[in-house]
């Protein structure tokens, strides 16, 4: 089968796409900029067409595809989406069409707002540790993996993370969902929690009568889906993990070589799984113990920043996250500070999203007053194509942001993204931990301060 993605470069859409060129199937694509994503694909067989106009339209193959998979953040008025639905080929969402695999397979979803892609890590490599030989598509990329965010086995098994965005989990079928926390996010979707809670509520009756929901007990909003033990809606059984269970969280403090109160809970949701499918603890620990984290999750990097005038070197810990949550953010920083009690900590944080910076702005500014760290930086808001709203993008910048920040604490600043090597290189005296944040393309600075060859292009 000839398989089209628009938008392959994304996270979500480029996984689908390895686990078809995994099947034999041919496999084309198109997205706006090139990427590692994209050149990965292409190592793997992908034809991929780079370019707002190199693939104009499908007439441009040789042969037309059966079916086209788009990602969510294609907009209706996108060329190839046009000329898709014009020539009445078959055509999915990315959502959908991981829906139809999910039907097929024992699925065990992971959803919430915070830690789906380190769940979904910890339970899939569980599973392959067991024997399981699971089929596991993740938001990250895993070195277990490859540095892929895609493994395809050969079982009756799928693990998914499974996003609350534009309600997208609303399209799978899973036997067992992993339910970590539900917050206010996507609230130029939702609008508002109750239509969070809503949405989660229709999704978590998904679980057929002999399914699982296995929920976080420290999270208030994940407990009104619950009723008397069982879900609310259907029925299914339901487990819950807690940060009460002493013996448990004993143990994890002890193995755990990922940091923060928060990854001991992931590391709960996935043991939770485990006794689930009946996998012993022995082996549950034994992976816990062995996981390392995944890209831009507390992802540790060390470099040396070095003066050219002066010939002096100083060795600064690089410490790349994808936090872009005012949740998320406070428990990383936390974990941070208590990963390094004496150590200077420097954060360079990225806004991702304007509607998301406008919507949850008094949340950032909380969050950042209060956070423990010695220097803030904050760089412009991310700007994603096709999913902001003009007359936010007016209403909220990142100034606006520092200048609210910086009536609690005078050691914040804002810099545009070009002139922080800059700034770092000139301020860091060595020593310092350097946290670069956010769910954009802020991680090309950590990429430029710990790649050698681009650092001695730097300095």
């Amino acid at each position: 089968m000839r398989i089209h993605f628009i938008g392959i470069g994304g996270i979500g859409v480029s996984a689908l796409a390895k686990y078809y060129l995994a099947k034999g199937h041919k496999v084309t694509g198109s997205d706006l900029v090139a990427s590692e994503i994209t050149d990965s694909l292409k190592k793997l067989g992908a034809k991929i067409s780079i370019g707002p106009h190199s693939s104009m339209c499908l007439r441009f193959y040789l042969k037309q595809p059966d079916l086209v998979i788009y990602s969510p953040a294609i907009p209706s008025s996108n060329p190839e989406l046009k000329e898709t639905k014009r020539l009445k080929i078959k055509c999915q969402s990315y959502p959908e069409a991981l829906g139809e695999l999910t039907k097929k397979y024992f699925t065990i979803a992971v959803s919430g707002t915070h830690g789906k892609s380190t769940t979904t890590a910890m339970i899939g490599l569980l599973l392959i540790k067991a024997g399981l030989d699971p089929t596991v598509i993740v938001g990250t990329k895993l070195k277990e993996f490859g540095d892929s965010n895609c493994r395809v086995g050969k079982s009756q098994y799928l693990v998914i993370e499974a996003d609350e965005h534009m309600a997208s989990f609303l399209n799978y079928w899973p036997k067992i969902i992993v339910l970590t926390t539900i917050e206010k996010d996507h609230l130029d979707y939702y609008k508002n929690l109750k239509n969070i809670l809503k949405t989660f509520k229709k999704y978590v009756s998904h679980l057929p009568k002999n399914g699982f929901l296995i929920a976080n007990k420290d999270d208030e909003n994940s407990q009104k889906l619950i009723c008397r033990g069982r879900t609310s809606t259907n029925g299914g059984s339901t487990s819950l993990y807690s940060l009460k269970q002493r013996r448990d969280i004993k143990k994890l403090k002890k193995i755990l070589k990922i940091p923060g109160e928060y990854n001991i809970s992931n590391a709960l949701a996935a043991l939770t799984v485990g006794r689930a499918l009946g996998i012993g603890d022995r082996t549950i620990f034994h992976v816990l113990s062995q996981y390392k984290g995944s890209w831009r999750r507390f992802e540790i990097r060390h470099t040396n920043l070095r003066e050219a005038e002066h010939e002096t070197t100083r060795k600064i810990t690089i410490v790349s996250d994808y936090a872009h949550h005012p949740t998320e953010i406070k428990v990383t920083l936390k974990a941070a500070r208590e990963k390094y009690p004496k150590r200077e900590i420097w954060c360079v944080f990225q806004p991702h999203q304007y509607q998301r910076t406008y919507y949850l702005f008094d949340d950032f500014v909380k969050t950042f007053r209060t956070a423990p760290v010695n220097k803030l930086i904050i760089t412009d808001i991310y700007d994603v194509a096709g999913r902001e709203e003009k007359k936010i993008k007016e209403k909220v910048n990142s100034q606006k942001l520092v200048r609210a920040i910086c009536r609690g604490r005078t050691s914040t600043i804002y810099l545009p993204k070009e002139k922080i090597i800059g700034y770092l290189k000139k301020n860091l005296k060595g020593g310092e931990v350097v946290i670069i944040m956010g769910a954009g393309d802020i991680y090309k600075l950590a990429d430029h301060l710990t790649e050698k060859k681009i650092r001695k292009k730097i300095n």
